[in-house]
């Protein structure tokens, strides 16, 4: 059983700059890539960024690249997504997720490629 524990969300202006953490427990963490997804009020859950379980390879939605940043740390069990210049529609509740590969290229971006979620944290970017 894999468990995570995402934090970081809050309340940001538009502008501003949140971190979030993603604590995984329960599988080889450094043997699987991990992702960050996003879900708005009505809308399908989709892709934010990927990081390859070497941690040599990313990969981001158009919506968000070059603004926000993954990276982790396999020692502490730690993904992170550093966001930066929000915008209110980057307004959603965050969750991380492993896939169901192990040792995969880093470059999933459906939903159904993960079997492991998060419970999310919210994010409200404000104008």
């Amino acid at each position: 059983q894999v468990h995570l524990v995402e934090s970081g969300g809050g309340l940001v202006q538009a502008g501003g700059s949140l971190r979030l953490s993603c604590t995984a427990s329960g599988r080889t963490f450094e043997r699987y890539s991990m992702g960050w997804f996003r879900q708005a009020p009505g809308k399908e859950r989709e892709f934010v960024a990927t990081i390859k379980w070497t941690g040599g390879s990313t990969d981001y939605a158009d919506s968000v690249k070059g603004r926000f940043t993954i990276s982790r740390n396999n020692a502490g069990n730690t993904v992170y997504l550093q966001m930066n210049n929000l915008k209110p529609e980057d307004t959603a509740v965050y969750y991380c997720a492993v896939p169901k590969v192990m040792y995969g290229s880093g470059s999933q971006r459906e939903t159904y490629e993960f079997d492991y979620w998060g419970q999310g944290t919210q994010v409200t970017v404000s104008s």
